[in-house]
């Protein structure tokens, strides 16, 4: 992170800094500064709001991807840049996309000066957030001055190998101090290795006619070794001109490109797959605790080696330019803003799946527990090549471009009892997402010998899930997918023309909002108690087409919805200054969070291995909530802050799952899963926070400092998965969630320990046959220290989950285990210079 070296304790500056900013804001706000960044490791921005109170983070193979503020997902949030929305990148990974979810990865800690939270709204701010806005703002010259800084970065994490880092920003300023300009950059690589067992689901009733009703069985287990070999590069530019006291002009653009080369090794488990072969549960071999088969035996299983290649590129290109006039009594601005987000496979590559396999017993075993992992036998030797027949080679190309275009005009005039704002703007996003899949059959049933030693191998490690005590895979084959891709991928299978299947899977949405708001700010006083706040109305009009395809028997339909719809969002704020350090906040407000881009989209995918498929709704109208908050700060006289809050979220129109069967060609009957209105939940939680440097105490211990937060949330909800029916509890909602950090900064040191722990939550919500799924709670424990070696060079030593802690999911209770993920540890050395 660069940042500014002195000889002051930084870190306490910056808390000062955040605890101004909450306390000066006119709505409820958290803020994380540069330094906060810089003292904690963070490779991106959602690593760093690990810091504000009330945000969790979800964790993509170790590295920070989504957030959650109050329970909320990570599509309930309103992700800005520099005040202005941004284009959102997709999963092309294994051909899945997250819709509204914006990915943090691509935007790196070591260009962020700051990132604002504001968890209650006001009139000016874009609607579509129920969690929080959150704003992520880059550095400005103006504010640095003439200055240089340069980090260099060395990591290693579970690969064994050196990571190298290197970032910079140089900013400099006129001597009039009018004109700015700043550049900034980061290039960077990390090689990741994350060890994962999973199993797709519990299902019921799958084999009632041996085990009686009302009894779960595994479906899908798959033990799997995911490598990804991520290389990153970002710029950022800006531009400020001051020609005059009532003139400004800023302009900021980003570009990033972050390609992930992933290959994954799997050995799939199917015990519930009747198009090939006919699994079969051996009576009397079932262990049975409450409504699970924890153990048995299942005959005739497929046992499926496979790997898994691909290329996944993320682009991303964002630009804004903020122009504002001002005079005695009026201030106009103006903002326009471009993203472009794009997430594709480049160079004509795909996701290329080579797969083989053989039919044999599983024993299984769960009993274990969650950590212990669960025993997986059979009596065939699956790190033997000769054990394995061809499967079905899988060749997929995804392509998903996000645009995000902004119009904004503001207007504001001081009046004598407080200020007058309103605005206009146009909001104009779309999203293609075009996808192509090839399935070739011509090598299935063939010895895997027989296509000679080039064609497979053995995974590149044989300690997988090290430390888990249970009897389980540790090596297998491996096809090799170039060998494959080369054999069968010729010329004239790329030619063919996109087939019905691919119509269906590609859709284009696009969303024109006009949107228009009223503010009024007043000060006042209530019992000889100085009293401010706003009140605002903003009116929102939004217009949707989406474009795609159906089918009618073979022939593809081209198809097109337009939806249409308009919401009032009122908002108000309320200050009362009780005394010289307390404060007292009250909050209200009506929002809007609309369906994400997929649930709207008019498509059908189908999956390759399950008798299931999804699609979207282009009926789905958004769903609204109507907000209450109210909080009490403390700001203590000599720096630091305690706050308590309350919130509430009353969800109406809530949009729900809905599992239907349906015949496909050429797959028989299978699971189709969409969503529709009609559910309602309530969220209704505390927040505490704490942040103090004890300057007060005598040397040394004056250098100390501790920050805490608490959040713990209750939820009624009430919607279906299926024709099952799911209370209280939402998706990614944790009901607590906590971090503590204790520091310490004296003179040429400086020693910063986090500990960041959340609450088991649900990730699934399963269908009317398969249970849902809950990731366990997961703590990580982060620290660095620093020592300033001169006036310019610090080097600093860090590291992230520590404890080598490990992410477990399980099923409808933790008798039915899921899932483990271990990543490991990631430990850092860095060198910074400013001049």
């Amino acid at each position: 992170m660069v940042e500014p070296i002195t000889v002051t304790a930084a870190y306490a500056a910056s808390l000062d800094r955040s605890i101004a900013l909450k306390l000066r804001a006119g709505y409820g706000l958290d803020a994380v500064s540069a330094e906060d960044i810089a003292r904690l490791p963070a490779a991106n921005a959602a690593e760093a709001l690990q810091l504000a109170p009330g945000v969790s983070l979800e964790r993509h193979r170790g590295v920070g991807l989504y957030v959650s503020v109050r329970g909320l997902g990570p599509q309930f949030q309103n992700v800005l840049l520099n005040g202005r929305p941004i284009a959102m990148n997709d999963l092309v990974e294994n051909g899945g996309f997250r819709g509204r979810q914006f990915r943090f990865e691509v935007l790196p800690a070591d260009v962020v000066d700051q990132i604002e939270v504001a968890k209650t709204a006001t009139a000016e701010m874009d609607e579509g957030a129920l969690g929080g806005n959150i704003d992520v703002r880059t550095f400005k010259p103006l504010d640095r001055g003439r200055r240089s800084v340069v980090s260099a970065r060395v990591s290693d994490g579970r690969i064994g190998k050196a990571d190298p880092s290197l970032s910079g920003v140089w900013s400099w300023v006129d001597d009039s101090g009018r004109l700015g300009l700043l550049a900034g950059g980061v290039v960077e690589r990390r090689r990741i290795r994350n060890d994962r067992l999973y199993q797709t689901g519990w299902n019921l009733n799958r084999f009632a006619t041996v085990l009686g009703p009302g009894l779960y069985t595994p479906t899908r287990t798959r033990p799997t070794i995911e490598l990804e070999d991520r290389r990153m590069a970002s710029a950022d530019f800006t531009l400020q001109w001051r020609p005059s006291p009532h003139w400004r002009l800023d302009v900021d653009l980003l570009a990033t490109r972050l390609d992930a080369h992933y290959r994954e090794y799997g050995l799939d488990i199917y015990t519930d797959d009747t198009s090939i072969s006919n699994p079969r549960f051996v009576a009397g071999s079932q262990a049975v605790k409450g409504h699970t088969a924890q153990a048995g035996v299942i005959e005739d299983a497929r046992w499926m080696a496979s790997q898994e290649t691909s290329l996944n590129r993320h682009d991303l290109l964002a630009l804004g330019v903020h122009e504002q006039w001002t005079s005695d009594a009026w201030t106009i601005d103006a903002d326009y803003a471009f993203s472009r987000a794009r997430s594709y496979h480049p160079d004509g590559r795909g996701t290329v799946r080579a797969r083989v396999a053989f039919y044999a017993p599983l024993e299984y075993d769960f009993r274990n527990g969650l950590s212990g992992g669960p025993t997986l036998r059979t009596t065939r030797d699956y790190a033997d090549p000769a054990s394995f027949v061809g499967q079905t080679f899988d060749y997929t190309w995804k392509d998903s471009r996000d645009t995000d275009q902004l119009y904004r005009l503001d207007a504001g005039r001081e009046l004598d009892a407080g200020k007058l704002s309103f605005g206009w703007e146009t909001h104009i996003r779309k999203r293609n997402y075009q996808r192509r899949d090839w399935n070739l059959n011509a090598l299935v049933g063939t010895p895997l010998t027989s296509l000679g030693d080039r064609a497979y191998g053995l995974t590149p490690f044989d300690d997988f899930l090290s430390g888990t005590p249970a009897d389980l895979p540790r090596r297998w084959v491996a096809p090799d997918t170039r060998f494959f891709h080369d054999l069968l991928y010729t010329s004239a299978i790329a030619d063919q023309p996109p087939s019905l299947a691919d119509r269906r899977n590609s859709f284009v949405v696009r969303e024109a909002i006009r949107s228009a708001y009223a503010r009024y700010d007043f000060t006042t006083a209530l019992l000889g108690r100085p009293v401010g706040g706003n009140i605002g109305l903003r009116h929102a009009r939004t217009r949707q087409t989406s474009v795609g395809v159906i089918a009618s028997g073979d022939d593809p339909l081209p198809a097109q919805w337009r939806k249409e719809y308009g919401n009032w969002l009122p908002s108000a704020n309320l200050r009362v200054d009780l005394s010289a350090n307390l404060l007292l906040r009250l909050a209200a407000s009506r929002v809007i969070s609309r369906p994400n881009v997929i649930d709207s989209a008019p498509r059908i995918t189908l999956a390759r291995d399950t008798p299931t498929a999804s699609g979207g709704n282009p009926e789905l109208a958004p769903f609204l909530a109507t907000q209450a908050d109210v909080s009490l700060e403390w700001y203590f006289p000599g720096g630091g802050a305690i706050s308590l809050a309350a919130f509430d979220r009353k969800l109406d129109n809530y949009i729900t799952a809905k599992n239907t069967f349906i015949e496909a060609p050429g797959r028989g009957q299978i699971l189709l899963s969409t969503n529709v209105n009609g559910g309602d939940a309530r969220l209704q939680g505390l927040e505490a926070t704490f942040s103090r440097v004890f300057r007060a105490l005598p040397a040394p211990f004056d250098g100390l400092g501790v920050q805490g937060a608490a959040t713990l949330v209750r939820s009624r909800a009430n919607y279906f998965a299926g024709d099952r029916v799911i209370r209280n509890a939402l998706l990614g909602l944790s009901r607590s969630s906590w971090s503590a950090v204790v520091f310490y900064e004296k003179g040429r040191g400086s020693a910063r320990l986090g500990y960041n722990w959340r609450g088991a939550y649900l990730t699934s919500i399963g269908s009317s046959i398969t249970a849902p799924s809950t990731t366990a709670a997961f703590g990580s424990l982060d620290g660095a220290a620093s020592w300033r070696l001169n006036r310019n060079a610090t080097l600093s030593l860090e590291g992230v989950n520590l404890t080598d802690a490990r992410r477990y999911v399980y099923g409808e209770s933790r008798d039915q285990p899921m899932e483990i993920h271990h990543w490991g540890r990631y430990l850092s050395a860095r060198m910074r210079w400013a001049f």
